[in-house]
């Protein structure tokens, strides 16, 4: 699975743990603002159990993408774009090419 999608199913099956929580919770007449503090507590108690290998899914994809950030940055930019081949052809044919007078000089 593609990291990004690994942290969006990750966070949705979180909040949708958390919704029924709230939404069980406010169905029993408990306030709001404290069905919504029991609902987060609850909710992260059956995340941790209950939702291990999305959370080491997730953490491996954050592992991954550290190591691959630092390796960028050590990395030395070796390789030269075919774009940039044209550019330095055109910059050096247009310095080796003899400057013609212009109209505007006289």
């Amino acid at each position: 699975m593609k990291p990004g999608r690994t942290w969006l199913v990750y966070t949705l099956i979180r909040v949708g743990i958390f919704a029924a929580v709230l939404g069980v919770l406010l169905l029993l007449q408990i306030p709001g603002w404290i069905a919504a503090i029991v609902a987060a507590v609850i909710a992260l108690c059956i995340s941790i159990i209950a939702l291990r290998k999305p959370r080491d899914d997730a953490s491996r994809t954050l592992h991954e993408a550290r190591l691959n950030r630092g390796q960028a940055r050590t990395e030395p930019a070796t390789k030269v774009s075919e774009d940039e081949d044209v550019e330095d052809q055109a910059v050096d044919s247009a310095e080796a090419a003899p400057s013609r007078p212009t109209d505007s000089a006289q």
